[in-house]
């Protein structure tokens, strides 16, 4: 079910990127159209918490590229700023592993929402030819410019999040709830 989720995510990504495209616009209509408000660092997030350490950080990357080919790569600087920010909300969900609760995982989607916003508008100002001066104004104007995003951000992220954790964790209450009835059934039979 964490694969699903994960393929989900990607879907819903590239989804949104052509949400006005018409063989699937019907199907995406509900989806919102925001720009930034995304299920990747929920993604990242979930599948540190849920896979394998093996695969906790390589499989929301490849997610990330399978959903880059079809949306279209970019400015190289700001790939690997987007994708580390996704490393380390990756490893943010690694730590949930053991320490999985609700404010955890709250805190942990807007720390997410955080790094992935400092990174990110850092590396739009930092790369060469930016549209920002390489001074400390100009940093400051980069993240100023970046806070409606930042919104977008945390808005869909903790909506992703809220999606995919509660999806996985209700349909594991449910499953296991089956199985203890049907346990104690058999017992009394």
């Amino acid at each position: 079910m964490v694969y699903f989720l994960i393929l989900l995510g990607v879907l819903l990504r590239i989804a949104n990127h052509f949400h006005d495209w018409a063989p699937i616009a019907p199907l995406v209509k509900f989806l919102p159209n925001i720009p930034n408000f995304a299920p990747i660092a929920a993604l990242a997030l979930f599948g540190g918490t849920y896979l394998h350490k093996k695969y906790a950080l390589i499989i929301p990357i490849i997610a990330m590229l399978i959903a880059d080919y079809f949306i279209g790569f970019y400015n190289p600087y700001i790939m690997a700023s987007v994708y580390g920010s996704f490393i380390l909300i990756g490893l943010i969900g690694i730590w949930l592993k053991n320490h999985k609760t609700l404010p955890n995982i709250v805190g942990g989607s807007l720390f997410g929402s955080i790094i992935f916003f400092l990174i990110t508008n850092f590396a739009v100002w930092v790369v060469p030819h930016s549209i920002y001066p390489h001074t400390i104004q100009g940093l400051l104007d980069s993240y100023i410019m970046g806070l409606p995003f930042f919104r977008n951000t945390i808005a869909g992220d903790l909506f992703y999040v809220t999606i995919f954790f509660g999806t996985y964790e209700t349909v594991t209450f449910l499953v296991k709830r089956t199985i203890m009835k049907e346990a104690i059934w058999q017992r009394k039979s």
